[in-house]
Parts: C-alpha cells; sequence; structure tokens
C-alpha cells in the first residue's frame, strides 16, 4: 500500500500535501470487495492483492481502534500485538479509513464497498441540499429517506444473492436503525448484548454456511477515548478486553475462516486550552459569512451564505491555515479526499469550506455542540493517529 509522503513531511499546508486515503488499493472501502470476490461473489473485485480467498470470513470492528494504539500498548494488547510480529507468522498491515474518519462515514465504506463521494455520507454532520437542514449522519436525525440518502446495494447483499451466508452480530440497539439499513444490512441481523456473546455467535454464523460472511462490532473503546481519552486507564482497560475478545473469537473459528480485525478509525487526545481548542462560536472571524457549520471538530464542513464562499475560504486559510488543510469544496474534490468520484446527489452535501486538522488541535463550537465540545479523545482528520487503522488477520 503507497502512503503520502506527507504523513512524513507535513510542514506546507497546501491542499495538495494532505495524506489522502489509499482509495482503491488499501482502504476500507476495499476490504469486504476484495474478501467478496475471493468468495466468487458478482460485482465485486479484489482490491487488497495481499489477501488470500477464503471460504469463511468475518470482519471484526473494534470502533476507534487505530493502528497507532495498538502498537503503543502491546502489554494491554498482547494477542493483538502477535497478529502483527511477523516472526510468529502475523502478517498485519495498517489500512486508511477514508475522509473523514469517522463512525458514520466509515460503516458506510465497509458496509457498501464504496468510498465516501459516492455512499454518500462525507461527515458527521453535513448539509442535506434538499431542504437546507445540518443531517447528523449517525443519529440519522433529522430523518431522511435512508435509501434515497444511500441507494446502493450493500456487500453483504450481493453476497446473500450469490448464495453467500451473510449475518451481522451487533448490539440489539442497532438491529432497525437507518445507519444500519444503508450500510450494513443483507442477511441476518443478530443481536447480542454482550461482547463474549457476540464473538460466540459470530463464529457459530461462520460455520453456517460452506461460504460464509460475518460482521461483528463492539464499540465501547471508542466511548472511552471519548469520555477518556486513549492515554487514560479507562481505554487501557477496554483495550484489555477488547484484547480477549479477539482472542476468543480467533479460538473458536470453524474450518476454512479467516478473521479480520479492523476498525472505522483511531483517535487523539487535544489538550483542554484555547490554544488547541478553537471555539468558533467565540470567534467573530471565522463565523462570517458561515450559514451552517457541519462536521465535527477535526474535520469540518463549512456552509457558506451565498455569494460569500471565497471570503470564508480566505478566511479560514488565514486564521486556521498552519493548523489545518483548508480547502474548497472543488480542491478537496480534485484531491480525492472523498475518494475517486463524487456522485451528483453527494456534491452539494460537502462543505463550500472543508477544514481537516493536521495538528493536535479542534475546532469546537462550544454552543452549538456542548457535549461533543467537551471530548477529551477526537478524530476526523488524516493524521496517521485518526486516519490508519490495523488489518490483523487469523486463519483457520
Amino acid at each position: 500500500m503507497t502512503q503520502s509522503t506527507a504523513w512524513d513531511h507535513p510542514e506546507p499546508l497546501a491542499v495538495g500535501s494532505a495524506p489522502v486515503p489509499a482509495y482503491g488499493s488499501g482502504s476500507l472501502a476495499d476490504l469486504l470487495p476484495t474478501i467478496a470476490a475471493g468468495m466468487g461473489v458478482p460485482g465485486t473485485t479484489a482490491a487488497i492483492a495481499e489477501l488470500t480467498p477464503a471460504d469463511r470470513a468475518c470482519v471484526f470492528l473494534v470502533d476507534g481502534l487505530g493502528w497507532q494504539q495498538v502498537r503503543e500498548h502491546p502489554e494491554y494488547a498482547p494477542f493483538l500485538t502477535s497478529l502483527l510480529d511477523s516472526s510468529r507468522g502475523g502478517t498485519g498491515r495498517p489500512i486508511t479509513a477514508g475522509y473523514p474518519a469517522t463512525t458514520a462515514t466509515s460503516l458506510a465504506s465497509v458496509g457498501t464497498g464504496l468510498p465516501p463521494g459516492a455512499h454518500g455520507l462525507p461527515g458527521y454532520t453535513v448539509r442535506d441540499p434538499r431542504t437546507g437542514d445540518l443531517m447528523n449522519q449517525l443519529r440519522w436525525q433529522p430523518y431522511t429517506d435512508p435509501h434515497a440518502w444511500q441507494p446502493y446495494p450493500t456487500i453483504f447483499q450481493l453476497a446473500q444473492r450469490a448464495g453467500v451466508h451473510a449475518a451481522q452480530v451487533s448490539s440489539p440497539t442497532f438491529a432497525n436503525t437507518p445507519l444500519t439499513k444503508v450500510a450494513l444490512s443483507g442477511g441476518t441481523f443478530l443481536g447480542r448484548l454482550s461482547g463474549e456473546e457476540r464473538m460466540d455467535v459470530a463464529a457459530d454464523q461462520l460455520a453456517a454456511g460452506d461460504r460464509a460472511l460475518v460482521y461483528t462490532y463492539y464499540s465501547e473503546l471508542d466511548g472511552a477515548g471519548h469520555r477518556y481519552g486513549v492515554d487514560s486507564d479507562t481505554w487501557r482497560g477496554q483495550l484489555m478486553h477488547v484484547d480477549r475478545l479477539v482472542q476468543r473469537l480467533a479460538e473458536r473459528l470453524p474450518q476454512r475462516s479467516v478473521l479480520y480485525v479492523t476498525a472505522d478509525h483511531g483517535m487523539i487526545d487535544v489538550p483542554f486550552d484555547e490554544r488547541h481548542r478553537i471555539d468558533f462560536d467565540e470567534d467573530w472571524e471565522l463565523r462570517a459569512g458561515v450559514a451552517l457549520l457541519g462536521g465535527e471538530g477535526r474535520a469540518r464542513h463549512v456552509y457558506a451564505v451565498p455569494g460569500a464562499a471565497d471570503d470564508v475560504l480566505t478566511c479560514w486559510r488565514e486564521v486556521l491555515g498552519e493548523q489545518f488543510w483548508v480547502a474548497s469544496r472543488d480542491e478537496a474534490i480534485d484531491a480525492g479526499w472523498f475518494g475517486p468520484r463524487i456522485d451528483d446527489r453527494v456534491y452539494a452535501r460537502i462543505g463550500d469550506v472543508v477544514a481537516a486538522a493536521r495538528d493536535d488541535v479542534l475546532l469546537i463550537a462550544s454552543e452549538r455542540e456542548p457535549k461533543e465540545s467537551l471530548m477529551v479523545g477526537n478524530h476526523g482528520s488524516m493524521t496517521p493517529a485518526e486516519q490508519l487503522v490495523p488489518l490483523l488477520e487469523v486463519r483457520s
């Protein structure tokens, strides 16, 4: 997988210096199509060349488990660490989440096998061009028709049509959410409350067909990171639990199976001071000409009042240009931030101005987003800590 040298040499803050995700060769959007292609599912393509086909495959997505965070905590994740050790047969490697590195966007990329510019969930909150309102794509508020918003079939649906046993094992809370419908539907949804139950059911589902594609999910690591930070004992305790869950599932794999452990994004802790947390609601320069502020603290979509887009872009570059990559909509699209193509229905969902954090900074909105503004751990941008996620493999 080719990685942009901007991760190693990020000093120039021109739009083109941002380390664009590896769409088409090593991103989350490439994982399920590669797995399904190995099972002979029509309409899928093997984009990640290193993956060997298997009859039965399970993807365990751990919310918030960044590649860097795994590598920095070997004592808390011995089993995961063993999957990185080539001397012990480990073949672990990083892939890129996609931009922005946030849950709704990444889950849609995983499930559809498409980058954000195609599936159409290009941020935490984005403007609905039909209504002009900000839409939260994680909570799906305000409600809009899910299949009009994201019309493409999921890889699970394609697999089911091809005779592959498809299943998702997750919290019962997610059984009928719009995000599940547009990103992860197809086959059987099995809700289980505990992580241990999910691991056992996922193993059972792998054995339920000669060909099987199973997805399972764990969210509590991400929650601990947001509330307490990735440098907290609470987060490290959750990492230890994740490590045990992965080992539990690995030890229960039926024959001819592969387990892939990955994540939707990594995370970075942001200090609580004015230099690191810039408050949009208190900054008249940044507010000037802005009709709506979307996205999240490290990956902003900025929607200008009519006729003000150029002025907003100029101002945001002057104020934030040393800490953020700041691009116009067309510049971000041309640079490939959202993937190699942008569907017409998605174009206006992207901000007139797009701002991605380079440093350990956050653009909060203390009045508009009081809860989000108080989070310790954050994500969304294209730094290695957020963008690189593990692809760890266990075979039976």
